[in-house]
């Protein structure tokens, strides 16, 4: 399945990048701390804006962009005894700098050279304009994923630090960046990119691929390494050392990119046949030190908004897609129900912080408006160094991917409080919460299951129980709640068994001045 790609925001077109710094290496083994030493000295030069693509490459239509077609007669690692091969994408439209690739074989680095013959052209005219030195955005892995003689993409690296990834039968949708820096903060988001990358072969019988990128932006330098292993889920273990220019004001680690544009709790456009649409769901959250797991399902605000979740060390934080059946979405073209969940494990101790969510409006499901990430508590200073180590994973949402124990909100709806089932108590919502999962599956529909909800000053809990659900084999949650006046709606609950948890906690915020309610 070739991957969908999502518009980008705008001012990513203008991301820059540098120029390559490709050099064969006979002398020693090609790795990491090479990459971190070219990321340090990168660090200490003022930052440059490189060259853009030629305006006819950047002015393209996308349609018009998509019909250039990488060959796959001409795959890297092809005619290898390496499972992996690898396909390479061009500059142009959204790409407007390109990057330098090279590869890394028996330890000695030799570059990608970009020629117009590896691909295909929408006329002969059009590839004469071509320039023959235009470069590439990027490139993208494949795997014999779904038999032995399909090279099936799974993971594909394009545009500022963005890259995305899919497990065995998922279709691409969320990315994952390399940072974040200031995002939706009043002063503007910076958006650093790769500049630079080094793909090492692998042997014939190699279950992984590593893959190590240069990192340049106004704010800072990094080097990373992505030791990569594709199948049911895409395991990646990422190592990160970053080299501030200067101090941010909220730097954003191990993001993640998605698209919320309405679901079974908002209202549905005007005019939308389609129940939902989104790439993700919610956001999940676990802390190393109370060891509470949080579900924060998403919404598509009026008004940007970001949400601080603390986290004193955090053990895990992911954006989830747990809508996987297609009567959720009806939508045979973009296949949502398809979309891979992401998730971040930290690895070591990362300190006191927070995971952010940021939740940007939108009125179409072409532009990614949800980000999250984890922000340290003090934001490192110019002049110093932070190193990252984490597992990122893409795959199905569910224990497989999270390590989740207990039992999940599955679905969340909300209307009004004041009406033939949904109470008689005007201004006031009914919120539906359904559960699964965990003990939940093994509990006697007769137990005494509780719920635990707890709501912010301005908020009303009028009622609240929990009943079994026979027609889905779900535990529900019903809620009578009431806003004060023009106040953020904010509540927290649980379900609860002889006094111990069975689930997650979920919780939920309706910002001032949205009202779901039909008129």
């Amino acid at each position: 399945m070739l991957p969908m790609l999502h518009l980008l925001p705008a001012v990513i077109v203008s991301t820059v990048l540098a120029t390559s710094t490709a050099t064969a290496m006979a002398d020693e083994t090609f790795g990491f701390d090479q990459v971190a030493e070219k990321a340090r000295e990168l660090a200490a030069q003022r930052w440059q804006a490189p060259p853009s693509v030629p305006d006819f490459m950047r002015d393209l239509e996308y349609s018009r962009y998509q019909e250039i077609r990488f060959r796959d007669d001409r795959n890297l690692w092809r005619g290898t005894d390496s499972k992996f091969q690898v396909m390479l994408t061009p500059a142009g439209k959204y790409f407007t700098h390109a990057v330098a690739l090279n590869e890394i074989r028996d330890g000695e680095v030799e570059p990608v050279r970009f020629a117009r013959d590896l691909f295909t052209y929408p006329n002969e005219e059009f590839a004469k304009r071509v320039p023959a030195d235009l470069g590439f955005a990027g490139f993208r892995l494949t795997y014999p994923l779904r038999g032995p003689d399909i090279n099936n993409q799974f993971l594909s690296f394009a545009g500022a630090s963005y890259f995305r990834g899919v497990g065995r039968n998922d279709g691409f949708g969320l990315s994952a960046r390399g940072i974040a820096i200031d995002t939706g903060q009043p002063n503007g988001e910076e958006f650093p990119s790769f500049i630079e990358f080094w793909l090492e072969q692998p042997e014939g019988d190699d279950d992984h691929v590593v893959v190590y990128g240069l990192l340049n932006g106004p704010s800072l330098t990094g080097a990373y390494q992505f030791t990569i292993r594709p199948g049911d889920i895409l395991d990646m273990d990422v190592h990160a050392r970053l080299f501030f220019r200067h101090k941010v004001g909220l730097p954003g680690y191990a993001p993640l990119t998605s698209m919320f544009y309405y679901g079974e709790n908002t209202l549905r456009p005007l005019g939308e046949w389609r129940p939902q649409t989104h790439d993700s769901d919610g956001l999940l959250v676990t802390d190393g030190e109370s060891g509470e797991w949080l579900w924060r399902p998403l919404i598509n605000p009026n008004a940007l908004r970001i949400s601080y979740l603390r986290t004193n060390n955090p053990r895990g934080f992911g954006l989830m897609q747990r809508n996987r059946d297609f009567r959720d979405f009806q939508d045979l073209e973009a296949r949502y129900e398809l979309r891979p969940s992401a998730w971040v494990e930290p690895q070591g101790d990362w300190g006191p912080g927070n995971v952010v969510l940021v939740e940007i409006p939108t009125r179409s499901e072409v532009n990614d408006n949800i980000v999250a990430f984890w922000s340290p508590e003090k934001a490192p200073e110019g002049g110093t160094s932070v190193d990252l180590e984490y597992r990122l994973k893409f795959g199905p949402a569910g224990p497989e991917l999270s390590g989740h124990p207990s039992g999940y909100a599955a679905n969340t709806f909300i209307g009004d409080g004041n009406r033939i089932g949904g109470g008689d108590k005007e201004g006031s919502y009914r919120i539906l919460v359904d559960f699964e999962g965990g003990a939940l599956g093994e509990t006697d529909p007769g137990a005494d299951v509780v719920s635990v909800v707890s709501a912010n000053e301005q908020t009303e809990v009028l009622e609240h129980f929990v009943e079994y659900s026979e027609p889905t084999g779900q535990w529900r949650l019903s809620m009578l709640v009431r806003p004060s006046g023009n106040e953020t709606m904010a509540l927290r609950a649980f379900l609860s068994l002889d006094e111990k948890p069975l689930t997650e906690t979920w919780t939920y915020e309706l910002p001032a001045g949205v009202d779901i309610r039909a008129k």
